[in-house]
């Protein structure tokens, strides 16, 4: 039995080409934009100029700012298995910072800013779920109270430190908005 090095139907045997780099960079934006929550365009497109705009290492700030966003922020700690379901739980008003009730996903969270879940919600099963779940660890910027739902983002993370579970190319990312 005979194996062909090409796909099977009609058309197997045209063989898609080599991407081009404008490819390679749609493609690495576009991945980001979906792990951090399926993010429109023009979030994502702003999240960039903001990045752009201040001092330092573009990819640092673009990193330090889409890890900052409260349904990442939820999602590390571990209130939730995914990052739409984060997004879920703070559109519901299950969550707070520092003590306020918030239900925008995309709020920034800053340095020492503390984030518990709301008494009434500390018992749901997909916080609970979630937080039992050992699959991902909390990452070290991030400082968490299991017992009482709280979570504090510590510092702001660096590239290098976050814990993506597919290569994350941010440098290719700026170079499509930069082009």
């Amino acid at each position: 039995f005979n194996s062909r090095n090409y796909p099977p139907g009609q058309h197997g045997k045209n063989k898609k080409g080599k991407l081009s780099d404008y490819g390679t960079q749609l493609e690495a934006k576009q991945k980001m934009k979906f792990y951090y929550g399926n993010m429109n365009e023009r979030q994502f497109r702003n999240v960039y100029r903001k990045a752009l705009s201040k001092k330092g290492n573009t990819t640092e700030n673009l990193i330090g700012l889409l890890e900052r966003r409260l349904d990442t922020i939820i999602y590390r700690a571990k209130f939730a298995t995914t990052v739409f379901s984060a997004r879920q739980l703070i559109n519901h008003g299950h969550i707070r910072v520092n003590g306020k009730k918030v239900n925008i996903p995309s709020y920034l969270v800053k340095e020492e800013d503390v984030i518990e879940v709301r008494d009434k919600s500390k018992e749901l099963t997909m916080i609970v779920g979630s937080l039992v779940n050992k699959e991902r660890e909390i990452p070290d910027y991030i400082q968490m109270d299991e017992k009482n739902k709280k979570a504090k983002l510590i510092r702001i993370p660096k590239f290098s430190e976050v814990p993506f579970p597919t290569i994350m190319e941010p440098n290719l990312v700026i170079e499509y908005y930069s082009r």
